[in-house]
């Protein structure tokens, strides 16, 4: 799209087909008088329009980085006095002043500038007028707003904004205004210090190897063992590794130690975490409790967008932005990992930790889903050596089962659910027990390396120690607590805040809030409930209208029709309740954005897990176990309750669980990749192309500079990560909950979080605006809720194994009843007799395809109905009862140990890490004592290094100097 355009060529293209950056660069360009013969030259708002008409042909186009000079024709608009005073490039501190971009085009061009394309695009792209000053933050607003009340709250809000120190420059040349904000480093550092952000020090020789490099077999191993998988690291050309950095609070009296004269030391997410401080907290009216922050005036309008920068387009090559795009987020880089530090460098270390989480998740996800796997072919490797599928293919021919509903259904042989019995025993067989143990304690395992793996990371990027105390206060929380009398005081941040009364204020929104939470869950289950009667009514409408499917279709077809139904409902649940929640929220007096962030998280996820899991509970716990029998049902508004073929509900719990869990997660890929790309192109038709007539032509939006081209793109969304977090909590827990009734769960949640992985990359930078940075030390809340679905996968498997599987009855069946010690008969053994003379009225099948059925069968323990007591319970089912109970003891113990002593033996830092931020403690520290003592004394000496991470000061005096062994006994 960029290319060089030589002034003596002609231009072929029309001037419909010229892009806006095409033309914007003719205007910067300088042009030889004697080799253009123009028709017409005219300015518009932004760019000079070429008519492109009978141009001088004469030699062959110039290379990419080849220079314009020569003298410059006269341009046809007039150049104001203040355009003309400018010189080089040098231009004034302006606000407010339309046209400007016409004159400093015209101008270059008048200074017969010798400049390149990638010299002219660094020069404007995204800075200011002068070519000097970043922009670190842009405001946008409607040019034609007709409200005088919005242009005062603007002009109040900008003219606050200068007073506390950042630069302003309004762009008004199009139908969108542009304001423009930098921070001077005088602002950086002030700032820097009020949100206590530790920034790199003077470098100390001997802080990049702090700690005496010791002998670690586990590092060693992985070493050894990684050789082969090196193909997987980042290319050290494009992410080079960096040097371990020494960070500390940053002071302004303790500016010794930090060079702030360094072009980079204010890297751009610090610029942008500053001035996004100060545009939630200034104010622009007299209205103390609503006229505050940026966020209000976006909601009324007086601002239409407010966003930091990317730092280039999509095809600059020397942008962070577009390596991270080719380097990272294309899935063609799937197998190779992340690089961490640049994400946390472009994005803030949120939404880093973020992808290094999920990243960290997905290898952990390997072994399971080997394990997994391993399971399943085990199932297909014994498909046909199965005793239950084999007696129920076989002898389920001669074996007559009671009807599966009132009078309209008839008998039906047990074979006719030997294809469904196969496809059971893929998943129940001989090793789910011991899958089931293995991922408890990978769930634990997983756990606790995270903990240590994002140790590492949070001190690498400077967030260790951060806690939420030390973070500032919500804006909307102080304005809402503005005539607060009561103050307490923050022993973090040293200041007076407000003091919210527990049982006036805060103790009354709790009661709202949950009240209408759990009215939301109470719907969530009445929904669940409601498919649980669609099920029901399945079998007994199908006969009424004459249907005669197999049992097999019957089996299969209902629950994926129910589970497809409940994915929909579940849909459209959430998107309500979503909205709900937020506004709940937002009635709580939450101190700080973390807090706010937490309560929200676990209101959503309450309702989803509800939401999401409770069908799959129904299956796993309650379906049928209450069914009854033949002569006496158990009846739901007249409807008899679902049962479980003679194979057991695993198979439908685990088709129940596919269609939720793969369904949402394709679903939900689709919907992050396509709604991002048709707004974005909406909003580029929109700005581009809609106009209807000539006059009409400034309602173009002609994209010209990072603001106008990030403008397009979609907002950041204030709830961030929250949905993308989501996703994965919920996959977590279908992984862990439920991962009996599906051994693939892991391998398919790989899968997905592949390109999951590269896709969220993708979109955040290739649809979104760039986020703001924030701080944090951990994924919050999140790991709380994994935590706890831990404890619950647990329970859950000793009860689905228990109860909904084959494998306790067997085994009591086995051990106490064969003598041979076989499976062989636990078909019949499973299955009781009734007398069809026995049917209550009305319940016996009207019509029949079977002659003289005098017994059919039903898979419970009940006594036959020649016993003394008939249809009651044998004491085999007493005997298999205790040892399921047993066995849920047994196993919770047995797991919950094995989880506590994992999570004993793996500490939360490694020992070396613990080491290093108290060698760094110490160096610091020795710092500041001598550069306070020389600076009592009256010297003002600047810091100098020695070897082995000493410190020297300037006239030679050595502060410390210590041998490695001795600095690290000082530990």
């Amino acid at each position: 799209m960029y290319r060089r355009v030589n002034v003596s060529e002609p231009y072929e293209e029309s001037l419909e087909d010229m892009d806006d950056r095409d033309s914007i660069y003719l205007d910067t360009i300088s042009v030889a008088s004697e080799a253009i013969n123009r028709r017409s030259l005219t300015l518009s708002r932004q760019t000079i329009y070429h008519s492109a008409e009978d141009l001088y042909e004469e030699n062959a186009g110039l290379n990419e980085e080849d220079e314009f000079d020569g003298p410059a024709p006269v341009p046809t608009t007039k150049i104001s006095p203040a355009a003309a005073a400018l010189t080089g490039n040098s231009l004034t501190k302006y606000c407010d002043v339309p046209g400007k971009n016409d004159e400093v085009s015209a101008l270059l061009i008048k200074q017969k500038q010798t400049i390149t394309y990638s010299q002219w695009k660094a020069r404007t792209w995204r800075r200011f007028q002068d070519g000097e000053r970043s922009v670190d933050f842009v405001l946008s607003y409607l040019g034609d707003d007709p409200d005088p009340i919005n242009a005062e709250k603007r002009e109040a809000f900008q003219r606050n904004l200068m007073s506390e120190g950042l630069d302003l420059e309004i762009e008004k040349n199009q139908r969108i205004h542009f304001v423009k904000i930098h921070a001077p480093v005088e602002v950086l550092c002030r700032f820097c210090e009020i949100l206590k952000m530790k920034m790199p020090i003077k470098k100390i020789e001997g802080s990049e190897d702090i700690i005496q490099e010791e002998f670690h077999l586990l590092d060693e191993m992985k070493s050894f063992f990684g050789k082969p998988f090196e193909f997987v690291k980042l290319d050290p050309n494009l992410f080079p590794e960096r040097n371990n950095e020494l960070r500390a609070e940053f002071s302004r009296e303790k500016s010794y130690l930090f060079d702030t004269d360094r072009p980079d030391f204010f890297s751009p997410d610090v610029r942008i975490a500053v001035v996004n401080f100060i545009l939630e907290r200034q104010r622009f009216g007299n209205d103390k409790e609503q006229s505050v922050g940026i966020e209000k005036l976006l909601t009324d309008g007086v601002y239409s967008n407010a966003y930091p920068l990317h730092d280039g387009d999509l095809k600059t090559p020397d942008s962070q932005r577009y390596l991270l795009l080719n380097e990272w987020a294309s899935v063609k880089q799937w197998i190779r990992h992340q690089p961490l530090d640049n994400i946390r460098d472009y994005f803030g270390a949120r939404i880093a930790l973020y992808f290094a989480w999920l990243g960290f998740y997905t290898h952990m996800l390997i072994p399971a889903a080997i394990v997994g796997l391993f399971c399943f072919l085990y199932g297909v490797a014994t498909l046909f050596s199965n005793q239950i599928s084999e007696d129920i293919c076989s002898a389920g021919k001669s074996i007559i089962m009671c009807p599966q509903c009132d009078a309209k259904c008839d008998y039906w042989y047990l074979s006719e659910t030997c294809l469904y019995s196969r496809f059971a025993h893929l998943i129940d067989n001989n090793i789910t027990v011991f899958f089931a143990c293995f991922m408890s304690i990978w769930a634990v395992v997983y756990l606790e390396l995270w903990k240590r793996h994002s140790a590492k990371i949070i001190h690498r990027w400077g967030l260790t120690g951060f806690c939420h105390q030390a973070e500032h206060a919500r804006p909307q929380y102080l304005a809402r607590l503005q005539s607060a009398k009561k103050k307490k005081f923050n022993v973090v941040t040293q200041t007076l805040e407000p003091s919210v009364p527990f049982w006036q204020k805060k103790f009354p929104m709790y009661i709202v809030s949950f009240s209408v939470i759990f009215l939301f869950i109470f719907l969530a289950v009445a929904a669940v409930f409601g498919v649980i009667i669609y099920r029901m009514s399945t079998t007994t409408t199908r006969n009424l209208y004459g249907n005669t499917d197999s049992m097999s279709y019957k089996i299969m077809v209902t629950p994926v029709t129910a589970a497809l139904l409940n994915l929909v409902v579940i849909t459209i649940m959430n998107h309500v309740y979503d909205y709900l929640a937020v506004f709940l929220t937002n009635l709580e007096y939450k101190r700080t954005q973390t807090e706010y962030d937490e309560s929200l998280t676990l209101k959503i996820y309450l309702f989803q897990f509800v939401n999401y899991y409770s069908s799959i509970f129904y299956i796993a716990f309650l379906k049928g176990k209450f069914v009854g029998y033949p002569a006496k049902y158990n009846r739901i508004f007249k409807l008899r309750q679902e049962e479980c073929s003679p194979g057991g509900c695993l198979m439908e719990l685990c088709i129940q669980l596919v269609i939720i869990m793969v369904g949402k997660q394709a679903l939900n890929a689709v919907m992050e990749m396509a709604v991002p790309f048709l707004i974005k192109t909406y909003n580029t038709i929109r700005n581009k192309f809609v106009q209807t007539t000539e006059e009409d032509d400034g309602d173009k939006l002609i994209c010209c500079s990072q603001w106008t081209e990030d403008y397009k793109l979609l907002a950041w969304s204030s709830r961030g990560l929250f949905d993308d977090y989501l996703e994965m909590i919920i996959q977590y827990g279908f992984i862990t909950i439920f991962v009996v009734a599906f051994p693939l769960a892991p391998l398919f949640a790989l899968l997905n979080n592949i390109f999951e992985m590269r896709l969220d990359a993708k979109k955040f930078l290739k649809f979104y605006r760039r986020p703001v940075p924030k701080r944090v030390k951990d994924i919050g809340v999140w790991y709380n809720i994994m935590n706890i679905l831990v404890r619950i996968a647990v329970v859950s498997s000793a009860f689905i194994i228990a109860f909904s599987s084959n494998f306790i009855p067997r085994l009591v069946y086995m051990l106490s009843v064969n003598p041979d010690k076989t499976d062989v008969g636990y078909l019949n053994h499973t299955l009781a007799y009734f007398n069809t003379s026995d049917f209550q009225e009305g319940t016996a099948p009207l019509q029949t395809n079977f002659v003289n059925v005098t017994m059919c069968r039903y898979p419970e323990y009940r006594n036959p109905p020649w016993a003394d007591r008939p249809y009651k319970r044998p004491l085999i089912y007493w005997h298999i009862l205790a040892a399921r109970l047993a066995f849920l003891v047994v196993f919770q113990n047995v797991v919950g140990a094995v989880q506590m002593l994992v999570a004993w033996a793996v500490p939360d830092e490694p020992r070396h890490l613990r080491d290093r931020i108290k060698r760094e403690e110490y160096l610091t520290r020795e710092i500041i004592i001598e550069q306070e003592r020389l600076k009592s004394a009256g010297g003002k000496t600047p810091v100098a290094t020695v070897p082995n991470g000493g410190v020297k000061v300037e006239d030679g005096t050595e502060v410390r100097q210590r041998t490695r062994k001795n600095s690290a006994d000082s530990t």
